[in-house]
């Protein structure tokens, strides 16, 4: 089958870690991203596509190629306008392959699966479903009263052709609590986990039948998705739920239900109950020992500075340390971080937009100090790998080799530098560095000038054909 894996997200429910520019599927908050786990698994069902955002452009190639996994194709969606234009889009880009008879599963980047086995069985199930004429979703049974999920509800008998195949008799909004009870006690409702399977064909007769807008919309994109900009921008905002699953009658749409150890990490509470089922007594990462923890209990951390945290006459409490941002919430109301968010985007915006490290198709730097008169950065450029070729207009900068070795070019003049080495940047200079080993090159950068922004930057040569 193919699998389509679907990389959206604005980043702000696992803040701040997780930012707009570098939402949660990247986010190493596990053994590795949530898109690189994902690519791995659905890679066992075939070369996989995937659909995301144009702005996650560089993003996902460094994740894709840190994954290994032979990715077929990439969608870059010119502006967001949620999951049903990405199914659709990839569908009619298949069918013009003439694969419409081809089976599909459509899978988050940002979901965690523990059971990968039961997960490969059970798309498995759903494709022999699938090829009978059905769209098939995987749902969750649940273990807890979730009121941040929706809700599918099955119906009591399966369906003669699997026995582990379902009708679906309803979708349900996210329930408050007493009606989330109300679906755990009577075993007949199941969470939504947003992976469906269908042949290419039954998905764009979906849309034709019950969105025949946005299909009279798609009739119009180029074979090469050369016009995809403009297609979008006629597109509506809408989820494939709503688009097409809820209008689907009985005898299109079907369920299966599955234990997978299934979590959608939309939150701090979600990520501290991954750790919790793993025995790690809920610490996600290497901050703080029982040692540290005085009459403290059911505390979960998670850092990213290293920093000695320790705990004293508190309990059930969610603690995430970043360098610039840092969370401290009551377990059982990470939900409400969005509402931080909101807050900070009209007051601090650049702690929601991105992080202070950027991953680059050569390594990646990390900003150390942020001053009006000066900026700092710790800059790593992988084996065998340089910086473009680039000037600035507004800032000299200090270059001081820490790690490894390579070679500076300025004005043409290649400079041998190794740890120790200091090279000086003038305003105006065409510079580079170049990795020329196969160990990490890292240096401390000091920027001295009137502007500071990644947007001073001229390009004259980059291997990864940046502008």
């Amino acid at each position: 089958m193919k699998p389509v894996v679907l990389s959206g997200g604005s980043g702000t429910r696992l803040w701040p870690v997780s930012r707009k520019k570098f939402p949660k599927q990247f986010c190493e908050i596990f053994a590795d991203s949530l898109q690189t786990l994902t690519l791995k698994r659905v890679a066992k069902l075939g070369n996989p596509d995937i659909v995301t955002n144009q702005e996650l452009k560089s993003l996902t190639e460094i994740h894709v190629k840190k994954s290994q996994v032979s990715v077929e194709q990439i969608i870059y969606e010119p502006m967001a306008k949620n999951t049903a234009p990405a199914v659709l889009v990839s569908c009619w880009g298949l069918a013009q392959k003439g694969l419409e008879k081809e089976c599909v599963g459509f899978f988050p980047a940002d979901h965690l699966i523990q059971d990968e086995d039961e997960f490969i069985q059970a798309v498995k199930v759903a494709e022999k479903s699938a090829l009978s004429g059905r769209i098939v979703i995987l749902g969750v049974r649940p273990t807890y009263p979730e009121t941040g999920y929706g809700y599918i509800q099955k119906t009591k008998k399966n369906l003669s052709l699997d026995s582990k195949v379902f009708g679906v008799v309803k979708f349900h909004e996210k329930p408050d609590l007493e009606k989330a009870n109300q679906f755990l006690a009577s075993k007949e409702y199941l969470w939504n986990a947003g992976i469906f399977v269908g042949t290419v064909e039954i998905f764009l007769k979906s849309f034709k039948t019950h969105q025949p807008e946005m299909w009279n919309i798609v009739q119009n994109l180029k074979s090469d998705f050369s016009n995809l900009k403009e297609i979008y921008q006629e597109f509506k905002n809408l989820s494939i739920d709503y688009a097409i699953m809820e209008k689907l009658g009985e005898s299109e749409l079907s369920v299966v239900p599955v234990d997978l150890g299934w979590n959608d990490v939309g939150s701090w509470d979600a990520v501290a109950a991954h750790y919790r089922a793993l025995g790690q007594n809920e610490i996600g990462a290497t901050v703080v020992s029982t040692d540290l923890a005085h009459n403290a209990n059911n505390n979960f951390v998670f850092s990213q500075t290293g920093r000695t945290i320790s705990f004293v006459d508190v309990n059930n409490l969610i603690v995430v340390d970043t360098p610039d941002g840092l969370l401290i919430s009551e377990k059982g109301s990470t939900q409400n971080v969005r509402k931080i968010v909101e807050m900070l985007s009209q007051t601090q915006p650049q702690l929601v937009e991105q992080n202070t490290f950027e991953e680059r198709p050569w390594g990646q730097f990390e900003i150390l100090r942020d001053q009006p008169n000066f900026k700092s950065k710790l800059i790593k450029v992988g084996a065998n790998s340089q910086i473009s070729y680039q000037s600035h207009a507004q800032r000299a900068e200090h270059w001081i080799i820490t790690k490894g070795a390579g070679e500076v070019v300025l004005n043409d003049e290649i400079i041998p530098v190794k740890a120790g080495s200091h090279v000086f940047i003038p305003l105006g200079a065409k510079h580079r560095i170049r990795n020329t080993t196969s160990d990490i090159l890292e240096f401390v950068e000091v920027q001295l000038g009137s502007y500071f922004g990644e947007d001073d930057i001229v390009r004259y040569q980059d291997d990864y054909k940046r502008t």
